[in-house]
């Protein structure tokens, strides 16, 4: 399961003090991330371990988007003990993204 991020400093909670988190930001009226994030979930559980997943609202909380200039949706960021590593948006391939996310994940954990 997927925990949604609710507040602005939970955001920041997570994504300071995990040292691998993606946050997948979306909202329910986004029809090709309903189908996008269940992809992505089971990819990074499937080869990303040490990654923690959670969905943004952006409509539900716009604060969090607007902190981390997310002006379109599907987005998704990922942070190593804090630090941003990886930004895609719109149009993200399940491989390309797996690709460019191993590539992170083997420097920052190996």
């Amino acid at each position: 399961m997927i925990q949604s991020i609710t507040s602005l400093e939970e955001f920041n909670e997570k994504r300071t003090n995990l040292s691998g988190a993606l946050f997948y930001f979306s909202h329910k009226k986004c029809n090709v991330c309903r189908v996008l994030k269940p992809k992505i979930h089971k990819m990074v559980q499937a080869n990303f371990p040490k990654i923690q997943m959670f969905y943004c609202d952006t409509e539900l909380y716009p604060e969090i988007s607007g902190q981390n200039s997310i002006f379109t949706v599907p987005a998704i960021l990922v942070f190593f003990d804090g630090k941003e590593y990886l930004r895609k948006s719109r149009t993200i391939g399940v491989e390309e993204f797996k690709n460019e996310l191993d590539r992170s994940y083997s420097l920052f954990f190996n």
